[in-house]
């Protein structure tokens, strides 16, 4: 029994790993090619697996890179966490955006997000993912913790999620657009200009004025 557990766990190992394997050489194609250029061909070429292979893990095109944004959207979200404890909706807001706009405007994180924009015509499940994976996903997180800090007082508004989408939008306010068309290159300063001003914003907007009321 232990050495058939031992080998399922080998196993399991092994077909992450080659997963691994298989989307990274995915995304190296992506990002050089975008969508339409690349082929399974040249994946599974610079994956350094077979085409046999390639089609055991992922049946089209369209599905691996469907699995590619959400496996980047996931590793995204691991790093985007405001700590349980944060009591400061101001401190911790300005902390949040500025790693979320650090992310965003990565140049990596830019060109997948104009090969969506391109596939998503042909492949609307495309823009599905990536919008629930991404935007849809971190607006709920935000809009949880902004339920804490309105439940403690320290915020006030109607909607949480409306705040954190409103939140967002004031973050990349000047920075992403500029970068997503190629206009800007963004800067740690920039973003720190763009992220206060959003805080500041907000806070005047939202900023808790009373404790709530006792249900």
């Amino acid at each position: 029994m232990a050495d058939a557990l031992a080998r399922e766990a080998r196993e399991s190992l092994t077909e992450s790993a080659k997963r691994r394997q298989i989307l990274d050489g995915a995304r190296r194609v992506f990002l050089a090619d975008g969508f339409d250029g690349a082929s399974m061909n040249d994946i599974a070429r610079v994956a350094g697996v077979s085409k046999g292979t390639l089609y055991v893990y992922f049946d089209s095109k369209e599905a691996l890179f469907e699995a590619l944004i959400r496996e980047d959207r996931k590793q995204q979200a691991e790093r985007l966490v405001i700590p349980a404890d944060a009591a400061d909706p101001r401190a911790a807001l300005a902390a949040f955006g500025r790693k979320l706009i650090a992310l965003m405007t990565q140049p990596e994180m830019i060109a997948q997000v104009r090969i969506v924009i391109a596939a998503t015509a042909r492949f609307p499940s495309l823009g599905r993912v990536f919008y629930e994976s991404g935007p849809l996903y971190g607006e709920l997180r935000l809009a949880e913790r902004l339920e804490i800090w309105r439940a403690e007082g320290a915020l006030q508004f109607d909607d949480g999620r409306l705040a954190a989408r409103q939140f967002i939008d004031l973050c990349k306010s000047g920075v992403f657009h500029g970068c997503l068309f190629g206009l800007t290159e963004t800067s740690a300063e920039a973003i720190a200009q763009s992220v206060d001003a959003a805080v500041e914003v907000f806070m005047r907007a939202y900023g808790g004025r009373a404790a709530p009321p006792a249900p």
